[in-house]
């Protein structure tokens, strides 16, 4: 005879009637709830933010961790090999960057109404300045006090100096141990998918993090490429303030479709404040360069990680930028070719199946 015990806690009731009173005031806790997390979201975006910029710079360096490891070096010194070189890196181009790009920015800002008046050795420009005062109101709008107002003067730019280095080595210190962690995160990811479908997951997870961070290696040698071809030629022509220039076109050679001309345009119009034939020239290496770049460079090294339609990125880069600014640009390539992976590996063999 088999004795059942009774609950620890008494015998549970009858479920609760799902009258209309219920069933509002569960919704009306629902959308109470979902609101307070909407609220939640918008106080740490900054900290989401950083969270996610460390996650995506672990995932673009875990490969070089992956290749240190197939070479026989235990995963932990692995880390600790690639977080140090890196950290090494970063802290030598900062300190070889900011002193001569502070320099440059501010004799840059301080002569920006004397390239404003060369500006007007060109007979196009002057014309458009007699009629309109274009010149004549950029260049009371252009002085040093100005930016430097604009900028949010020197209190301002302080705050901001800090600001940016606390972000800096918030990105650092989570990107190391969301780098320690790797494995172990991901494999706890894909524990919460069920067990039939966990094999299936993980080889399409595994693929997207390696598409991602052969996209992320791949960028970053690309724009070397272009900070360094500008700097020589900015050197040979003449061009003022060569580093601080070569480094804005590397930077914003790191934003996908767009950036390269907006880093072409801001060095052009330096080069025709400089003169008509530095301007032209500058113009010309462009276009050149952004050919090469286009046709030779970027597909020899995107050749193995990610492939996108052109249409697809440029739609992806201009949502990513609405949505995220900067980043969402940096991430839009990426995510739309996880998103394309997902939709011919799943989405459409499903499709086929009915």
């Amino acid at each position: 005879m088999v004795v059942v015990e009774a609950p620890r806690f008494g015998k549970p009731g009858p479920p609760m009637r799902r009258s209309p009173l219920i069933i509002g005031l569960t919704a009306g806790l629902g959308l109470l709830l979902a609101y307070s997390a909407y609220l939640a979201v918008q106080n740490v975006r900054s900290i989401l933010m950083l969270i996610f910029i460390a996650m995506f710079l672990a995932i673009g360096l875990n490969p070089a961790v992956v290749r240190l490891t197939k070479w026989g070096v235990p995963r932990g010194l692995a880390v600790a090999a690639v977080g140090i070189g890196s950290m090494l890196l970063l802290c030598g181009g900062i300190f070889a960057l900011i002193p001569p790009l502070v320099q440059q920015t501010g004799e840059l800002v301080e002569n920006l109404p004397g390239y404003i008046d060369n500006l007007r050795r060109n007979d196009q420009l002057n014309k458009l300045n007699e009629d309109y005062q274009l010149l004549d109101q950029l260049k009371h709008v252009a002085t040093a006090g100005n930016v430097t107002k604009a900028l949010g003067g020197v209190w301002g730019g302080v705050q901001v100096a800090f600001s940016a280095l606390f972000n800096i080595l918030t990105v650092v210190v989570l990107t190391l141990y969301f780098m320690a962690a790797f494995n172990r995160l991901k494999e706890g990811g894909y524990r919460l998918v069920p067990a039939s479908r966990r094999e299936r997951v993980r080889l399409l997870g595994d693929e997207i993090l390696t598409k991602v961070g052969a996209y992320l290696g791949g960028a970053l040698a690309i724009a070397v490429v272009a900070g360094l071809s500008s700097f020589v030629f900015l050197l040979i022509v003449g061009v003022a303030y060569p580093y601080a220039l070569a480094v804005l076109v590397a930077i914003t050679d790191l934003i996908p479709q767009i950036g390269a001309t907006i880093g072409a345009v801001v060095v052009s119009v330096v080069g025709f404040a400089t003169s008509i034939k530095v301007g032209i020239a500058c113009v010309i290496f462009f276009i050149i360069y952004q050919q090469v770049e286009n046709y030779l460079i970027y597909p020899n090294v995107m050749r193995r990680a990610v492939k996108v339609t052109d249409l697809a990125a440029i739609l992806s880069v201009l949502l990513g930028v609405a949505l995220l600014g900067v980043v969402g640009a940096l991430i839009a390539i990426p995510v739309v070719a996880a998103v394309q992976l997902i939709v011919r590996e799943v989405v459409i063999p499903r499709q086929d199946s009915r």
